[in-house]
């Protein structure tokens, strides 16, 4: 179904109410994302949906910037920082609702894609048992992207022939369970919010025999303060250390984190021969 907002088209996912439920029509909630870091990489589309907001409801991180896309918009922090809520989930939840109802269309703006750890369904599915219309416009997932940015690809043919994106901390603040089974296979493995899990992640590699495994710790990936570290699973923890790398960060365990060093190599050595050096 296609709904028109402010001379933008959305794709959008409307739940008809059932007959206890209130009527639809109240208000529309776009929840876009604002992609990895980079002001740059977000999409057209989440530009236009800024573009025609009446209320961005915006998480800690996203850029500031983008606020610029919705000058005529209300502005609410509603992301965590060191561990400290703006907002509860249901309170951003009431708060979507209350913000659709009064001001009109509310744009849920979050950092990556929000459907990759970001509960923009969930949200979603909130607002339109409320009677709010709703759409959601895709983002650059950082689970990608941010490796990407340092040349570290998921997948290459004849080192990765698959990837598992993880959450390193489940709701219940644990290490997922998952970890343990990508340790087992021979897929890149990146893991999102995992740096408070990063002992009990590498103890993991450990039982498996991959204490030389590449691992890249990525913080801020693609921010212009995005710091790297690089090295195996037997010494990762010390690097971490030693650069005091920490959230937000992005974990990738696997042999594609050597092609960084590899096409660096060849750029080194390019200059050489041109007498750059």
């Amino acid at each position: 179904m296609i709904n028109k907002v402010n001379n933008i088209h959305v794709d959008a996912t409307v739940v008809i109410p059932a007959s206890n439920q209130e009527p639809m029509g109240l208000g529309q909630l776009t929840v876009v994302g604002a992609g990895p870091g980079d002001v740059e990489l977000i999409t057209l589309k989440a530009i236009k949906a800024l573009q025609s907001a009446d209320v961005v409801l915006y998480d800690a991180l996203v850029d500031v910037a983008l606020l610029d896309y919705a000058p005529n918009a209300e502005h609410i922090f509603v992301g965590k920082r060191k561990g400290c809520y703006a907002y509860q989930q249901e309170q951003i939840n009431d708060l979507i609702v209350s913000r659709a109802k009064t001001h009109g269309h509310v744009v849920r703006l979050k950092g990556g894609d929000p459907f990759v750890f970001g509960r923009g369904a969930e949200e979603m599915e909130h607002a339109a048992s409320k009677g709010i219309k709703v759409a959601m416009v895709p983002g650059i997932s950082s689970s990608v992207a941010v490796p990407a940015s340092q040349n570290i690809p998921v997948t290459k043919r004849g080192a990765a022939e698959s990837f598992w994106v993880i959450t390193g901390t489940t709701k219940e603040h644990k290490l997922s369970s998952d970890v343990a089974l990508a340790a087992k296979s021979n897929a890149t493995i990146v893991i999102l919010m995992g740096m408070g899990k990063l002992a009990e992640i590498v103890e993991l590699f450990k039982k498996e025999g991959k204490v030389d495994m590449p691992i890249a710790i990525i913080q801020n990936g693609t921010r212009q303060d995005e710091k790297l570290g690089i090295g195996t699973i037997g010494t990762i923890e010390q690097i971490v250390l030693g650069q005091k790398l920490s959230n937000p960060a992005i974990i990738v365990v696997g042999e594609v984190v050597k092609h960084r060093s590899a096409v660096l190599n060849y750029a080194q050595t390019l200059k050489i021969s041109q007498g750059v050096l």
